[in-house]
């Protein structure tokens, strides 16, 4: 399988890294448990012949677009992580080269990757445009606004849509190259895995942190400091709109297209955060802290946490959560 990996100035050195680390390291356990895989053959473009990182370091990088089409283009994360300046970024020449660059190989046969912030990189050369796709989860509202073409669900780690898969946020790069392996082949995937002590993380949400969203959106603030207000009391459509100064209709929409959750689900986002701060600061139990985010019984905030978190339940206080 022959892998391109897009390296473009100020490329986020953990992510590369991980992705040059995971295909080294799988084709070493092949030779070294006999599994029967050709090698991954890795080239690093750029727009020149030297990338700088984010750190400062310097590697040597081919210019592209490469002659003969990969089978696949994996756009690593810019080590940009606030909106300002990611926006600002993305304008440059070099992320416009780029989206030459893959546009050039979609259309020879390549399939195209991105992890974290390089779903950015991918979204603004139009190929995830009509695709499924997830992001990084704190700038999950900017990708939203900024990509309307596109069908985003945050809270996944990875998604593949037709010929484009994307990964979420930062080491997500791992899980991306780990989902490439197992392409060629599970044995070898599961040894890589082993051998670098990575663990299975199917979602996002047991990370995320619903507070940390970068918007900037007077209407959702006013939704979410009416909503923080009377977590205990119990979602009104109708009190809400009242309190945000708009219809319910124009509400829903907006809340939508900004944070891509209706009000209901984003006010029981904000009750299951609160719940989970409360779980690892107090030493109340799951049923007082039920009744202080508006749940008559435990078994119901025992099942969203559950449903919502998945295996990142188990690193909370309570175990039976």
């Amino acid at each position: 399988m022959r892998i391109t990996l897009v390296a473009l100035d100020g490329v986020f050195d953990t992510g590369l890294a991980a992705l040059l680390d995971a295909f080294t390291t799988a084709n070493e356990l092949a030779r070294l448990h006999g599994v029967p895989v050709s090698p991954f053959e890795l080239t690093v473009a750029g727009t020149g012949r030297r990338v700088r990182t984010a750190q400062g370091l310097t590697l040597a990088t081919t210019p592209f677009p490469l002659r003969r089409a990969p089978d696949w283009v994996v756009v690593p994360a810019i080590g940009v992580k606030l909106p300002a300046p990611l926006v600002a970024a993305l304008g440059a020449a070099q992320v416009r080269a780029a989206g030459e660059a893959l546009r050039h190989w979609a259309v020879r046969g390549a399939s195209v990757a991105a992890a974290c912030i390089g779903t950015f990189v991918l979204a603004e050369s139009g190929l995830l445009d009509r695709h499924e796709s997830t992001t990084t989860w704190w700038l999950a509202p900017l990708f939203r606004e900024r990509y309307p073409a596109v069908q985003l669900d945050e809270s996944r780690m990875l998604v593949k849509s037709g010929k484009v898969v994307t990964a979420g946020a930062a080491l997500s790069h791992m899980d991306l190259a780990l989902w490439l392996i197992r392409q060629k082949s599970p044995r070898l995937a599961a040894l890589t895995a082993r051998y670098l002590i990575v663990d299975t993380r199917p979602t996002q949400s047991a990370y995320a942190m619903v507070d940390h969203l970068a918007h900037n959106d007077p209407m959702v603030e006013r939704f979410e400091s009416w909503a923080r207000g009377r977590l205990r009391q119990g979602f009104s459509l109708d009190a809400a709109a009242r309190a945000v100064g708009t219809s319910k209709r124009t509400l829903a929409r907006h809340l939508g297209r900004v944070l891509g959750r209706t009000p209901l689900s984003y006010f029981q986002d904000l009750r299951v955060e609160r719940a989970v701060h409360l779980l690892r600061t107090t030493e109340e139990s799951v049923d007082q802290i039920a009744s202080r985010v508006g749940y008559a019984e435990g078994v119901t905030l025992r099942t969203l946490l559950r449903r919502r978190l998945g295996r990142g339940v188990r690193e909370l206080r309570r175990g039976g959560a």
